[in-house]
């Protein structure tokens, strides 16, 4: 067990004082994950400073997600602190590797923007939008039309910057510091980050190709979580959809928790080709959450957001307190891309499609069982990922380890398929194949 090193030593006057400094020393690394720290009463010695005060401090570092307290073993630094977020874990591209960890959308498959750009300008000329402005008319329609058709239902709506302002905004305005969450594991590091950094507890819950396992959310619920998050469609990083099927059980779960806030993302919308089949309302506190980031670019980020009156009230309040509303020329640009038609959602799911399910396809004729049922990526289960990854750039290709995405699951790989054409397919799965212990789980754990 790491204990805190001699050379350094917990100093300040006050409890944000010491909390900063322990802070400091985690992200410089002198206080390495795992690392125990001394009772509060040692600390309180150390620092010359009341018991009460130590304890201060040591309930801010808590609930800023850098230490946690774990019974007689005594407080320590996170395992992983909330100042060290997963997408730091990352392996290291060479020259002349092809880079298949990143994420991103093809940048082929994405709308040209000079009309939209443009449209937006003129209306900003017309009619510029000045504080106490209210969102665009035009997108708020034509997302409400949207939600309508996919059977989401009726709600306020509210634009914020891109999924993670909405998710973090939402969670603040309703959970505290300690409080549980049901996670999807493996799932999207910017939540898994996020949690950590709001001081929530995730209980991880297990996935399939068809969603979020029912049994594994009845367990979360009976832990005591007080919010779920569920993606809807082209789950990151596995690449699972909701079917009516496990919609219609999930909703059944959740029903019998109607306090639990429900957190819907559905940020596959513009560039899946499954149908939305929502969870929203299955409880009285829900939102649905749809960016426009993967289908229009990860700089035009906005995301629509519709819920239960209550939530939406304070999601809004947190914002107007904040950055006060998203950019009414990002506004008007999105609606412009939607009222034209300016992306085909089939056209581009079946170009992920051709790539995601062709590398699937390959990898299977060679005993290698993956998943990526819709989105872009491709989840490999593996026996190592640190052999898996250093094999695998031996052989001119890079992926992203599966460390970043899971909580207690089995190590995998992730594979985005974006940057990938068509005759990349086979010399891609050969690599893997002799990169790979080959797997036959069906499931992520």
């Amino acid at each position: 067990m790491s204990i805190v090193p001699e050379t350094y030593l917990i100093a300040g006057s006050t409890a944000s004082e010491i909390a900063a400094g322990v802070e400091v020393a985690v992200s410089e690394g002198r206080l390495p994950p795992g690392a125990t720290l001394p009772p509060v009463r040692e600390v309180a010695a150390m620092a010359g400073v009341s018991p009460g005060t130590a304890a201060a401090a040591y309930r801010l570092l808590r609930e800023r997600g850098i230490i946690e307290t774990a019974g007689r073993r005594g407080t320590r630094v996170r395992a992983r602190p909330a100042s060290t977020f997963r997408e730091e874990i990352r392996v290291e591209v060479p020259p002349g590797v092809r880079d298949l960890s990143q994420g991103n959308p093809d940048a082929r498959l994405l709308p040209s923007l000079h009309d939209a750009l443009a449209a937006a300008a003129r209306a900003h000329e017309e009619r510029p939008a000045m504080y106490g402005t209210g969102d665009d008319d035009e997108l708020m329609a034509l997302a409400a039309e949207r939600l309508r058709a996919d059977g989401v239902p009726p709600g306020p709506l509210a634009v914020t910057s891109g999924t993670p302002d909405a998710v973090e905004r939402v969670l603040a305005g309703q959970l505290r510091p300690g409080d549980a969450i049901a996670v999807e594991d493996p799932g999207w590091t910017a939540l898994l980050d996020l949690v950590a950094v709001l001081g929530l507890r995730p209980v991880p819950v297990r996935v399939d190709d068809d969603g979020p396992l029912p049994d594994e959310l009845r367990r979360a619920l009976r832990a005591g979580v007080r919010a779920v998050v569920v993606t809807a469609r082209a789950q990151n990083p596995t690449g699972a959809a909701v079917t009516a099927e496990r919609a219609a059980e999930l909703r059944a779960v959740l029903g019998a928790s109607p306090e639990v806030l429900l957190i819907e993302d559905d940020h596959g919308s513009g560039f899946v080709d499954v149908p939305l089949h929502p969870l929203a309302g299955a409880t009285s506190r829900w939102v649905l959450l749809r960016s426009t980031a993967k289908a229009f670019g990860p700089d035009l980020r906005l995301a629509l957001v519709t819920g239960d009156p209550v939530t939406l009230a304070r999601l809004r309040g947190r914002q107007r307190l904040a950055a006060g509303w998203v950019s009414h020329l990002l506004q008007r640009t999105v609606a412009h891309l939607w009222r034209t038609g300016a992306v085909d959602p089939a056209a581009v799911a079946a170009s992920y499609g051709r790539r995601r399910d062709g590398l699937v396809t390959a990898l299977a004729r060679r005993g290698i069982r993956a998943h990526g049922r819709t989105g872009l990526n491709v989840w490999i289960p593996v026996a190592d990922e640190s052999t898996a990854l250093t094999r695998l750039l031996a052989r001119g290709w890079a992926c992203a380890p599966g460390a970043r995405n899971r909580i207690a699951t089995p190590p995998a790989l992730r594979l985005t398929v974006s940057t990938l054409d068509v005759e990349d397919l086979e010399p891609l799965a050969d690599a893997l194949a002799t990169a790979l212990t080959p797997t036959t789980s069906g499931r992520y754990g």
